[in-house]
């Protein structure tokens, strides 16, 4: 097995494939973990887990907790936050470093390209033109910031989410273009730290590949914390001012700020991978074509992670690369079910999905029986100062299967482990209902939303 990237699906794949008795290498770039460990979700969690403080401290006057007198309240050192962000990364990517090292996984240090299909050759670092060869081979290269011309990053004012662990000072103004995941998480935490944020949204809402429910929620509680979210509003250049960031819209309006972050969405790293060679098809977005299995086009060519564009999440990109090996090495294999995929937006509060989603429910591509519950009569809520949140179920009627959830609140990323236990399971409502939860507890709500799905 020879695996191009080191990311999520590449480590794990390797794991899998190093259990199962196969010879594996790894060849990786810019270090194991990939831009998920370096430069992406560990980081932007970590930091994220700052401003959550940040956000709970800010509550706590409610709660009966005092300042001293005369404390101006607590203040974040950005370049000791970005310190410790970047060292919590590289510990992580050195911890898959050692694992691979105890599964006898060879790591190389380069960029691969196939050579027909059944050999890489290594391009850069220390093996460079390394031929190795492969019965099987696996992509998994992921993906980088997407950028435009009008607005070139310089890593200093004009940013990507690859160049905001450099800052040291926190930002007095940001400017945030796009308001999908990535750009709603970094508004949200940057708002929580402190900086005045300005998030600017080409669309009515932000967040709008989420439940409409949970984004009313985050953009209501965005704006409540002193955030300016520009709906409907479309960049058309960002330029460097003597002393910020100088965004035009292109109806003609202004937003003048000390930093702007660009969060446009992502490309594929598809590209010089000598694809074209070993028969492997990309889709119109220059993502690499796959299976339920990870199989591309190419025989004994297998594809996991972003440069997929199936879904750009490390789960995702993870099982991706285990089931790779798991089919390629002729284990038991179960395909690829995004239904039964959970995420979650990391804003304050966070919002957590699986399953089923209300928009396919309006669209009428399922049917399902739907409950709602708002936080607010939660006991633990209560005690925590929680005021914003909810619990959402989809459940199929006459079956009552549980389909889908959705769930806003403070830790959501743990509490949506219960739906996605009974979405994957095929549980029906009442079991999940008859199962004993803590009191007081959030996940009280969940189980209190599935037994008022029980006559529906």
């Amino acid at each position: 097995m020879v695996i191009i990237g080191g990311g999520p699906g590449g480590y794990e794949a390797a794991l899998v494939a190093a259990q199962l008795g196969a010879e594996v290498t790894v060849i990786e770039r810019d270090g194991l973990g990939g831009a998920a460990v370096l430069t992406d979700c560990v980081p932007s969690k970590t930091l994220i887990a700052t401003a959550e403080l940040m956000t709970a401290v800010e509550g706590a006057g409610e709660l009966g907790v005092r300042l001293r007198d005369g404390d101006v309240g607590p203040q974040v050192d950005l370049s000791a936050v970005n310190h410790r962000v970047k060292g919590l990364a590289l510990a992580q990517s050195q911890d898959i470093v050692e694992r691979l090292e105890r599964e006898h996984v060879r790591v190389v240090r380069g960029g691969g390209r196939l050579e027909g299909l059944q050999a890489v050759v290594v391009e850069g670092g220390d093996a460079d033109g390394t031929r190795f060869e492969a019965d099987v081979v696996l992509l998994a290269t992921g993906a980088h910031p997407r950028v435009v011309d009008s607005a070139p990053p310089d890593g200093e004012r004009i940013l990507t989410w690859q160049h905001v662990y450099e800052l040291p000072e926190l930002p007095e103004r940001l400017v945030v273009v796009g308001s999908g995941v990535t750009g709603a998480e970094f508004a949200s935490a940057y708002n929580a730290l402190g900086s005045d944020v300005v998030l600017v949204s080409s669309r009515d809402r932000v967040l709008p590949s989420e439940d409409a429910d949970a984004a009313e929620v985050i953009e209501d509680v965005a704006k409540r914390r002193g955030m300016t979210v520009l709906s409907r509003s479309r960049m058309s250049s960002v330029q460097r001012t003597a002393d910020g960031v100088r965004v035009e819209l292109t109806g003609g309006g202004v937003v003048e700020g000390s930093h702007c972050l660009l969060a446009l969405g992502s490309v594929p790293n598809t590209s010089g991978l000598g694809l074209e060679g070993a028969g492997v098809e990309l889709d119109d977005r220059g993502f690499v074509s796959v299976d339920r299995v990870s199989r591309t086009t190419g025989r004994g060519v297998y594809a996991a992670g972003d440069c997929t564009g199936v879904l750009l999440l490390a789960s995702v990109a993870a099982m991706q690369g285990r089931i790779a090996m798991w089919h390629a090495l002729g284990d038991a294999v179960r395909p690829l079910d995004l239904d039964e995929v959970s995420s979650n937006v990391f804003t304050a509060p966070e919002i957590a999905t699986v399953g089923w989603t209300q928009q396919q429910v309006d669209d009428g591509s399922v049917e399902a029986s739907i409950v709602m519950l708002d936080l607010s009569g939660n006991a633990r809520a209560k005690m925590q100062g929680v005021k914003d949140g909810f619990v959402k179920l989809f459940c199929r009627r006459g079956t009552g299967i549980v389909a889908g959830g959705v769930v806003v609140a403070p830790q959501a990323s743990e509490l949506i482990h219960a739906v996605s236990v009974a979405v994957a399971c095929r549980l029906t409502v009442d079991q999940m209902a008859h199962a004993f939860t803590v009191y007081p507890s959030m996940t009280g709500s969940v189980a209190e939303t599935a037994r008022r799905l029980h006559n529906t």
